[in-house]
């Protein structure tokens, strides 16, 4: 059974991390539209994780983060980067606040590091939010089974196939099965906010 941390404790407020991100977007002055266009989302996507009535993923709410100029530590704690080296049993699982993808930090951070990678535990009917950023990422398949979708063109994965591709190209994730699918991600999207924020977002504001 996967341990929680306390990141989970308030999975059950969506509505709290949404009221974060509009309070932050609006000491910017900016629009959903503008924070989408940024982030590489949609304004729809932005509008529903706004009212509480999703949960971005990992990736997204790093996205969002990155254009209202806030650490990801801001809205999300995670386990720090520790040592290199991981247990099996030692690591923890968290997610988002109310988001259904739970997440296992492996990578760890140092001087010139840039490949972060996690274990992603996506549930069965779990449809990700199409996005596109900057970067490079490849996903392997643990177990069981996923569908991914690259600029309009679906891929089904099984348990030991895997995909790299350039973040640029909209992607997004569908667990098509009935069963939880754990897939490892590697990417050089700074999902743990260790560094600082993507200057390519900076540029776009």
């Amino acid at each position: 059974m996967l341990k929680k941390s306390n990141a989970q404790e308030h999975s059950h407020d969506p509505q709290g991390l949404g009221r974060q991100l509009r309070s932050c977007r609006k000491e910017l002055g900016l629009t959903m539209q503008a924070v989408a266009d940024s982030a590489g989302l949609s304004v729809g996507f932005i509008s529903q994780v706004e009212r509480g009535i999703t949960a971005p993923s990992l990736a997204s709410l790093v996205s969002i983060a990155n254009v209202l100029q806030k650490p990801l530590g801001h809205f999300l704690q995670q386990p720090s980067s520790g040592t290199q080296l991981t247990r099996q049993n030692d690591r923890v699982s968290y997610n988002v606040v109310g988001g259904g993808l739970s997440y296992e930090r492996l990578s760890a951070n140092f001087p010139g590091s840039t490949l972060r990678s996690v274990i992603v535990h996506e549930p069965p009917g779990h449809r990700a939010e199409p996005i596109s950023h900057e970067g490079e990422e490849m996903f392997y398949v643990l177990s069981g089974e996923i569908t991914v979708e690259l600029e309009g063109e679906r891929t089904v994965l099984s348990s030991g196939d895997s995909i790299h591709f350039d973040s640029r190209k909209v992607h997004s994730t569908w667990n098509h099965s009935t069963e939880i699918a754990s897939i490892l991600w590697c990417g050089t999207m700074d999902v743990f906010g260790d560094g600082d924020p993507d200057p390519i977002h900076k540029s776009k504001r």
